[in-house]
């Protein structure tokens, strides 16, 4: 699917360009388009094959809505899960993480970052390539 089949399918669309205080944390292009100000809600694209290093929401978890494309999430010490629209994902505060995109396909979520008092993410290193290689061989 080229970008503009699937921005079609993106039903609050791609936004802009991650800050670029986030972009050293990803493996290749993200978007990001904040949708509340109450709340820590935003729709995060990944282009084919991008994904975000290894994370951790402290304090405060996270909740995935996948909402176009196909990808991957991983806790870390656990299998990868494929991503679908309709999947969620829901990531307890303290949980080692990443997710991201096929290598074959753009998918986009809706971030929900859980409200906490001293809430942080901590960023880690890059989910290896070779592990990332394994799973775009995987059907997906």
């Amino acid at each position: 699917m080229n970008a503009s089949e699937f921005e079609k399918q993106n039903l609050f669309h791609s936004g802009t360009s991650l800050p670029e205080s986030y972009v050293p944390n990803f493996s290749g292009r993200a978007y990001l388009n904040p949708l509340t100000e109450s709340l820590n809600i935003a729709n995060v694209t990944f282009e084919p094959g991008c994904r975000n290093n290894w994370h951790i929401h402290h304090k405060g978890g996270q909740i995935l809505l996948v909402i176009a494309g196909r990808g991957w999430y991983q806790t870390w010490g656990e299998p990868a899960r494929k991503l679908l629209p309709g999947d969620v994902v829901e990531i307890p505060p303290e949980t080692k993480h990443w997710h991201g995109a096929a290598k074959d396909s753009w998918m986009s979520h809706l971030a929900i970052g859980l409200p906490a008092d001293g809430g942080s993410i901590e960023w880690m290193e890059a989910v290896e390539s070779s592990e990332a290689a394994l799973l775009d061989g995987a059907e997906g």
